[in-house]
């Protein structure tokens, strides 16, 4: 047995008095001794604000997502020790890949986020900009930047790893500094993570610290700046919201709690069926898989009355192929609970259950492992005839356990759910979209993800218990009411958005982006013939102009096909309430324009990539002549790609300075020869080295 050590203040501090003793979960040996005791935690939230903030804060979204990216492969490449590790939590490698490598992964996920969705700044805006003044010399944004505190996450037992990681990726993306509060009974394999993380040398100080034990007096050190994330029983979560950090400092809270997740089976999907067979899968599996030990497990199984034997059946027959005992044996399907106490309180669930429910079946054999010892307890399958009891639909077993019920119709099936409470997920095994619709709509305001499963996905679907870092995970009501991951929902949580008033120039100063307005440089000659380094946001051109003719239009229908009645029918495009005559083609619009403001000759800018915001303000008649206003907008750098992305504003006008089309246009521009990974020697615009 270890003493653990807590990292706080850039320092192992190893506690100055005996903790609580966790033993392995499968052989009820001792395993660690956890305590908190002398952490000076005023100043561990300190060291948080005043070192790891202003280091965070002053870094660019890519560069905060280039942390992630290196910190995420050095967990790939020391995941032995961690699931070395991980058997002492009862839980399977199958098990454990989803908390060590699902943890790993979920860092490489939001690097990628970051680098491919957010800009590289400090700033980050949230819309296109309002327009305050009729003449735009007063306008207004949305930016979002990071909070100037500490995220505080208070973890549960059931993945050390990957709980922690989940949350502390948007939190690093975001640019605010974590501290990382594991359940007692599973820090030890949290601590060995952290470990790797501190001694890789890739984080700044004070970026992340570990609180081993007890928070003691940490919350009294919250206020509005901080954000604290909880995983755990609804019922902590309500004690922790109720704290004055939260409901007098303002502290932002988010929860994701235990809840009743449902699988529900079509009335078409009988035995036979693929979904049928599908649905029984993935109950088993849910039922199993960490040894029922997940917030999103399938606790409730739903089944129309006519399939409900069938089922029933089904499910007791798979579970009994599943091979239960010594999670370190490859052969092992299904581990141990985390703790015997654990395994108390689902034994004590089951007992409230089965005041309202029949055993289908609660035994199986245990392999290599002594039962009385470690923490081991058989598939429990309940059913109920009486499925609006209220028992099944609010005591949760957090274990190998689940109760099948029967519903007559889909609006029974809903109301079924609904009973719940409000689930992280619920899945829904169908062929028929109507009732795919019908079920989903109808459910969907008490869940946090619907996970819709048919024979088309049977190889794809990424299952029912799984949350992945691009979507929401969290639930309302009784799951919580909060939101993790999400994408970049989950980094805009760590920011604080601001409504910035002001001139175009000052705004753009302010953003790093050019505002509509702000002053244009047209003294730089082409833009395009510029490098990205000598690129200036505000850079413009004005172009020449050229005079849309009806042979134009003519030759672009015939090139493209495109013989849209407005551009070559004149009776019927006079006739149009919108047109009034023929019109050139939108994308003849764009055509032209480009033809107006592309360099031709070889130089900085690499490739056009795409074109965002496109919107045709008013329509183009042969006789127009368009001209183009062509700003630098936006800056992204490419750290060691040789070039950056510019956005373009494109502005299209007519000869009465109307704008018929705006947009932006997306390119890559190479750096100054020998910077950021370009050629020492490149081509300029007139194809000369």
């Amino acid at each position: 047995m270890r003493t653990l050590e807590s990292f706080v203040n850039g320092a192992w501090h190893a506690p100055d008095s005996e903790g609580v003793t966790t033993s392995h979960a499968v052989t009820g040996e001792p395993v660690a001794s956890v305590s908190s005791s002398g952490i000076d935690f005023a100043g561990t939230t300190t060291y948080a604000r005043e070192v790891g903030g202003p280091t965070l804060r002053s870094m660019t979204f890519h560069e905060r997502a280039s942390l992630l990216k290196t910190l995420g492969q050095h967990l790939f490449a020391e995941k032995e020790g961690l699931y070395d590790l991980s058997t002492a939590t009862g839980a399977t490698r199958a098990d454990s890949w989803i908390d060590i490598e699902g943890g790993a992964g979920v860092l490489l996920s939001y690097a990628s986020k970051g680098r491919r969705e957010l800009p590289n700044s400090t700033v980050l805006l949230d819309g296109d900009p309002e327009i305050l003044a009729r003449d735009g010399s007063f306008i207004a944004t949305h930016m979002a930047t990071s909070l100037n505190g500490v995220a505080v996450q208070v973890n549960a037992f059931n993945f050390p790893c990957w709980g922690a990681l989940e949350k502390f990726a948007p939190a690093l993306l975001a640019g605010v500094p974590t501290i990382i509060k594991p359940a007692t009974q599973t820090a030890f394999l949290t601590e060995a993570m952290v470990r790797l993380m501190v001694q890789s040398g890739i984080l700044p100080d004070g970026a992340l610290q570990l609180v081993c034990g007890g928070v003691g007096d940490l919350f009294d050190h919250l206020g509005g700046q901080d954000l604290i994330g909880f995983t755990g029983s609804a019922s902590t979560a309500a004690f922790l919201r109720a704290h004055p950090a939260v409901v007098e400092r303002s502290a932002r809270f988010n929860a994701e709690a235990d809840s009743l997740n449902a699988a529900i089976l079509g009335r078409e999907s009988g035995p036979g069926s693929t979904e049928f067979d599908l649905f029984v899968s993935e109950v088993v599996t849910e039922m199993t898989v960490k040894a029922g030990q997940k917030c999103t497990a399938i606790r409730r199984a739903l089944v129309p009355h006519q399939h409900l034997d069938a089922a029933t059946d089904a499910v007791a027959t798979a579970l009994g192929e599943v091979r239960v005992g010594d999670p370190a044996d490859p052969e092992t399907r299904m581990g141990a609970l985390v703790s015997t106490v654990q395994r108390r309180e689902v034994l004590d669930a089951i007992s409230t259950l089965v005041g309202s429910t029949t055993v289908v079946t609660d035994s199986c054999e245990f392999h290599g492992v002594d039962p009385a010892r470690g923490a081991f307890l058989a598939p429990t399958l309940l059913r109920t005839d009486n499925p609006t009891n209220p028992g099944v639909h609010t005591t949760e077993a957090f274990g190998p356990v689940s109760t099948i019920m029967g519903y007559t119709n889909p609006a029974d099936a809903i109301s079924l759910t609904a009973l719940g409470s409000g689930s992280l997920v619920a899945s829904i095994y169908t062929a028929d979209p109507v009732e795919a619709r019908e079920l989903a709509t109808g459910i969907a305001a008490h869940h946090g993800r619907i996970h819709m499963v048919d024979a088309s996905v049977a190889d794809t679907s990424t299952g029912h218990g799984s949350p992945l870092p691009n979507l929401v995970h969290g639930g309302p009501g009784r799951a919580g009411g909060g939101e993790e991951m999400g994408g970049l929902r989950g980094v805009r949580h760590h920011l604080q958005t601001t409504a910035v008033q002001g001139s175009p120039d000052m705004l753009t100063a302010i953003t790093g982006e050019w505002m509509p307005g702000s002053t244009r440089l047209f003294d730089r000659g082409h833009p395009f013939k510029l490098n990205f380094d000598d690129l200036s946001i505000g850079t413009a051109i004005r172009t020449n102009s050229r005079t849309v003719t009806l042979d134009d239009i003519e030759s672009f229908a015939e090139s493209t096909g495109d013989h849209f009645y407005a551009h070559m029918d004149e009776e019927a495009a006079a006739a149009s309430p919108i047109f009034g005559g023929r019109v050139a083609h939108g994308y003849l619009v764009l055509a032209l324009a480009a033809g107006l403001f592309v360099w031709p000759d070889p130089g900085p800018v690499l490739a056009n990539y795409g074109v965002d915001r496109c919107r045709f303000a008013k329509p183009t008649y042969p006789g127009d002549t368009l001209t183009v206003l062509l700003t630098c907008k936006r800056k992204t750098l490419r750290a060691g790609a040789g070039y950056g992305e510019v956005a373009w504003d494109a502005q299209v006008n007519n000869q009465a300075d109307e704008v018929v089309a705006a947009y932006d246009v997306l390119t890559m521009v190479a750096n100054r020869p020998g910077v950021n990974g370009a050629p020492l020697e490149q081509t300029d615009n007139g194809g000369n080295t």
